[in-house]
């Protein structure tokens, strides 16, 4: 076998067929679009479109919204730090940043701020810095022996 009798299987390309030039090319005059209408012509979208009737989209009633001051956090809990603690991806001893979160794969990154919540049970002593930490986790941790630093507001 050499480079240059590599071949694909046959039928696995197939030539793209040109639309709309000229009537021996079996796709030629209308081009597939078939005679007249909306539907044959360019620029079309009639997506919802039904025929007049109130289409489905603006029968149904509108509800909720999107709240765009809301503040979007990385959280994890104190049983995904007692984890990572023991399978020694993450240094008690040490004070604990947001890098070392991201380094441990608590948080996939740092461009939301991150919150520490209290679900679980945390046994080791850790010094922990965070945006902000639940009322519950500060608790944990602090029962533990550790300290939570928040680098912004109050606990929530």
């Amino acid at each position: 076998m050499k480079l240059n009798e590599f071949a694909d299987n046959q039928g696995a390309r197939h030539r793209k067929m040109i639309v709309g030039r000229g009537l021996g090319s079996g796709k030629g005059k209308t081009g597939g679009r078939g005679y007249k209408g909306q539907k044959s012509r360019t620029g079309v979208s009639i997506n919802g479109f039904e025929g007049g009737q109130m289409p489905l989209h603006r029968r149904l009633p509108k509800r909720g919204f999107n709240n765009y001051t809301r503040t979007e956090f990385s959280v994890f809990n104190l049983a995904d730090l007692q984890r990572a603690i023991d399978a020694k991806t993450l240094d008690a001893k040490k004070a604990v940043t947001k890098e070392m979160l991201v380094e441990a794969g608590l948080i996939l990154n740092l461009s939301k701020p991150v919150k520490l919540l209290g679900n679980g049970e945390l046994k080791a002593k850790v010094s922990l810095t965070v945006d902000k930490a639940s009322k519950a986790a500060m608790a944990a941790v602090e029962k533990a022996g550790g300290s939570v630093t928040l680098a912004q507001a109050e606990a929530v």
